[in-house]
């Protein structure tokens, strides 16, 4: 019986991607501690009826789900985090002002968003509620952008779509159930004549504003072009006007922006924008964000929030300096030794100490050895 056989897209982190996710984790909590995020750790399970902010059949089939023997009811693995921190802030916080939290950990999904994707993300995030303004969301893209640079990743595209113009399209035509969700899909995958297939029969200016939607992508220029394509409805302006703010602020941060209007692939709870960080070498997005408004309508307490998260584990395979050369020590209980040890190490060394291990092996280019004026490193070639 083959016992160490895991299951398809479940891994193990070896020493080496563990140390950079590690490293990588903690210099990104850091980072958001600096912009005032606070940590949160929700707990891996619970209840599955709070790992959903509402109707969200996406997330409900990625989810693991299993029977609490304590009392009966169904529990779930959870398969985002975001969910929960919206609960945190909702239900436990209370706070009446801007609060802005972070987190990170794993999450479990039943099945891999691409063929080499894992199963187990190591999600990280930050999250910014009780603000609607642009400033919120030009915040957190900004945050994106210096945890991106903390990974190795300096020449990054930013895509930004508006979920809300296709809700706001979808409502006026009176789209719903499965046609709404045909549509739906259809944009998603930029499927023109699939789009224009599902759309006959609608009046003429929401049809043709649909199969728009995926031919507005670029620079600046598509919002005008956008303005001229789209119908003249007052929640579509004011969403061409966020996007056009959007612009102006990031521009002043030294972040270039794409629009692309058919951009809506997220989660079943963002509302408005949406936006996805791009590199060379990754096929899929390496963060992805947005606004999910109303995100703790659920638990009682209705709130804008806005946010982003990436996956630590995609980022590992990105260059990463080698660990820092150990020394060698001998065993022994001699006093001057272990003063001499953790001498070395309170100044930041790695000293690993012999118990038969080569010292190729431990990763060892030193050794401490005794001298004439006591313990003292030397070079691992010099012995």
């Amino acid at each position: 019986m083959r016992n160490w056989i895991l299951p398809e897209n479940i891994s193990d982190v070896l020493p080496r991607e563990a140390r950079q996710i590690e490293t990588m984790r903690r210099s990104m909590l850091d980072l958001f501690g600096r912009y005032g995020y606070e940590l949160v750790m929700p707990p891996l399970v619970e209840y599955v009826e709070s790992l959903f902010l509402h109707d969200d059949p996406a997330l409900d089939l990625k989810t693991f789900k299993l029977v609490d023997e304590l009392t009966g009811r169904q529990m779930g693995l959870r398969a985002d985090i975001t969910p929960q921190v919206a609960r945190i802030d909702a239900h436990i916080l209370n706070r009446q002002g801007v609060t802005r939290l972070c987190y990170a950990g794993s999450v479990v999904n039943t099945r891999p968003d691409g063929i080499l994707s894992t199963r187990e993300p190591r999600q990280i995030g930050a999250e910014l509620y009780g603000c609607a303004d642009v400033a919120a969301d030009v915040e957190v893209i900004e945050l994106m952008f210096e945890s991106l640079a903390l990974a190795g990743l300096t020449d990054v595209h930013l895509d930004i779509g508006h979920i809300g113009l296709f809700h706001t399209l979808a409502d006026a035509a009176g789209l719903a159930g499965e046609r709404r969700d045909a549509v739906f899909a259809a944009l998603q995958q930029k499927d023109v004549p699939t789009l224009k297939a599902v759309c006959v029969g609608l009046p003429a200016e929401i049809a043709a504003g649909l199969t728009a939607l995926p031919t507005l992508y670029g620079r600046g220029e598509v919002l005008a072009r956008a303005r001229a394509s789209l119908p003249a409805l007052a929640e579509v302006a004011a969403a061409l006007d966020t996007l056009a703010q959007l612009e102006a602020a990031l521009a002043v941060r030294g972040i270039k922006v794409r629009f692309d209007l058919a951009e809506v692939k997220s989660s079943d709870y963002h509302t408005g924008l949406v936006f996805a960080a791009y590199a060379d070498g990754f096929a899929n997005a390496v963060a992805r964000g947005g606004r999910y408004d109303r995100v703790g309508e659920k638990f009682g307490r209705s709130r804008p929030a806005t946010g982003f998260s990436l996956d630590l584990r995609e980022m590992s395979r990105l260059p990463f300096p080698d660990h820092a050369p150990a020394i060698l020590a001998p065993r022994g209980d001699d006093p001057a030794l272990i003063a001499a040890i953790r001498a070395l190490r309170t100044a930041g060394e790695t000293v690993v100490v012999d118990l038969g291990v080569a010292a190729a092996e431990a990763g060892c280019d030193r050794r401490l050895e005794a001298g004439e004026g006591g313990w003292q490193v030397v070079a691992a070639s010099a012995v």
